[in-house]
């Protein structure tokens, strides 16, 4: 069975003038138009081809790849708007339609957006929504805390940063725990920091605990061999001169150096930290 807003594995069952008809056990008439058609091919040859609807709603085949599928989150081009709603470039001919009901904000041609695109059980169309909270579950997850995550930032809270966890889980890194520039639409790795009662997850964007040390004291013993031996930090600045230089929290700087100290690999004084 052909799948809308995905990759379909087909048979190429013939070719006419307006291009390859492809299928498989349950669909024989699916249109490869010619300009997506490969330069080599046999009749009976398999080809993967994206499979949606296009401008007269009739479904298609493609071998351009958009930049979302079914069922995932991007970060999206507006590419115009009329009154039936936003339209995102999602690198396909016919653009993706956000309707107005599925906006958080309204959308503005020009600007760019997190959208998740689904297909909608009433038309039997692809579209987009960017109101995220209702396709992000918490209630089943298969991570723990200190486990690394792949992340999408999707925006900017008072208390910080909401993430898209794994492209299924909502997330959100409190300004305290930011050491880097981030923006809309990024994407990162990040840690587990805590898992709530209700199932609400803190991340991190710097390893936890322990293992946080081992990168953390990578990182300055390296700056400190690329500034000839010796660094104008020590256990006495600022959180601000740290965060400019290593992009982490006071309290990861002076762990790491507290074992590079241990290991005999420097010295900390009151001027700063020397290569021994």
């Amino acid at each position: 069975m052909i799948e809308l807003g995905n990759y379909n594995s087909l048979t190429i069952l013939r070719s006419t003038s307006v291009g390859l008809f492809l299928g498989d056990e349950d669909v024989d008439d699916l249109l490869l138009p010619n300009k997506y058609v490969p330069d080599d091919f046999e009749i009976g040859d398999k080809i993967d081809v994206f499979c949606y609807l296009d401008h007269e709603e009739r479904p298609i085949a493609t071998t351009l790849k958009p930049f979302i599928k079914r069922n995932e989150f991007g970060f999206l081009r507006v590419a115009e708007v009329n009154d039936v709603g936003a339209f995102m470039d999602w690198g396909l001919e016919k653009h993706l339609l956000v309707p107005y009901g599925e906006q958080r904000t309204n959308l503005v041609a020009g600007n760019w957006q997190v959208i998740y695109c689904y297909l909608d059980d009433k038309s039997f169309r692809l579209v987009g929504s960017s109101r995220l909270s209702k396709f992000l579950n918490n209630d089943s997850m298969e991570i723990s805390e200190n486990d690394e995550v792949e992340l999408l930032v999707y925006r900017r809270s008072e208390l910080g940063w909401d993430v898209v966890v794994n492209g299924r889980h909502r997330g959100l890194i409190f300004h305290s725990d930011v050491f880097q520039k981030l923006a809309e639409g990024d994407r990162v790795k990040g840690f587990v920091k805590h898992i709530r009662p209700d199932k609400k997850l803190d991340i991190s964007l710097q390893p936890i605990g322990a293992r946080a040390l081992e990168p953390a004291a990578q990182m300055i013993y390296q700056k400190l061999m690329e500034q000839g031996g010796y660094l104008n930090l020590h256990d006495k600045s600022s959180p601000e001169e740290i965060k400019t230089w290593f992009s982490m929290s006071k309290k990861t700087f002076k762990k790491a150096i507290g074992t590079l100290y241990k290991d005999h690999k420097i010295s900390i004084k009151k001027d700063g930290i020397y290569k021994v």
